[in-house]
């Protein structure tokens, strides 16, 4: 999960003194491995499987992880057996714990932190990934009706991520995300209305291993839709909601995502895809397509 290699001297921020963001700003939301003390590697379980090549408990440092908080296999993750690690994406809740909540002080210098750091970062990256969502929603211009009340909510939102490790690990983060959704579900509707014609809605839906190549999903929802293994190949899916889509193993070679919302490089590089297939300007095509 980590290839960066972190730097020396790294610049501490403690909550008061951070500069403020606009509403626009995603920076902090991008993972930052060099800011990071491995918390991925250290926070997170996994199950041998075809994700992961063996077991770990959750708080305890994969064998992988080297001294410097690098990933020692991270160029060779698919081929070691662990692309379970190559389509997580923290949404920047590593750095903030690390850098923030924790001021700089690692879990190897300071080992009598580590349970909290363990326990605050997977909470800390369900905030982070709502401040994704929100800040997104932002951005559409259709969803203007609803941009106040996003404001004040990303506002909310984010002081809870600079709070202490005890006030973020006794927050409730799916009751706050129950709270929240609705907003982003209007900004959605607003933003889909404007594609003409009847919107199919697959919200939920169970769409495993589904044929739906060259299928009309233009403004659809997919919201939660199970995709694993569909055939989305040349499909329309512009300005199609996928949040929460589980996309692993889709093929979407030829698809057409252009303006699909609340879509993540961590979707992306679940799926499969090609040369061919039209993304968001705001994400990357995956290496291995």
């Amino acid at each position: 999960m980590r290839g960066a290699r972190r730097t020396t001297g790294v610049r501490t921020v403690s909550p008061q003194h951070e500069a403020p963001r606009s509403s626009g700003d995603r920076t902090d939301l991008r993972a930052d491995c060099a800011a990071c003390f491995g918390l991925c590697c250290v926070a997170l379980p996994f199950a041998r499987s075809a994700d992961f090549a063996a077991d770990k408990a959750a708080g305890r440092p994969c064998s992988n992880l080297r001294q410097d908080f690098r990933c020692g296999i991270h160029e060779r993750l698919r081929d070691e057996g662990y692309p379970g690690c190559t389509v997580f994406d923290c949404f920047g809740a590593g750095q903030k714990v690390s850098q923030v909540t924790f001021g700089g002080t690692d879990w190897r210098r300071a080992p009598e932190s580590a349970r909290s750091m363990v326990e605050v970062f997977p909470v800390m990256r369900q905030l982070h990934e709502l401040l994704h969502y929100v800040t997104e929603a932002l951005g559409l211009a259709a969803a203007r009706p609803v941009h106040e009340e996003l404001r004040k909510a990303r506002a909310r939102i984010d002081g809870l991520t600079r709070g202490s490790a005890e006030s973020i690990t006794g927050l409730d983060a799916n009751a706050l995300r129950g709270e929240v959704n609705p907003l982003l579900l209007r900004a959605s509707e607003l933003a889909r209305a404007r594609v003409p014609g009847r919107r199919k809605n697959h919200r939920g839906a169970d769409l495993i291993g589904a044929k739906l190549s060259g299928a009309d999903l233009r403004g659809a929802s997919l919201r939660g839709a199970l995709l694993v293994a569909a055939d989305l190949g040349g499909a329309d899916l512009r300005e199609a909601d996928l949040i929460g889509a589980d996309l692993r193993d889709a093929d979407l070679r030829g698809a057409d995502l252009t303006g699909a919302l609340f879509l993540t490089q961590a979707q992306l590089n679940a799926a499969r895809g090609d040369a061919a297939t039209a993304l968001p300007p705001a994400l990357s095509r995956p290496a291995h397509w």
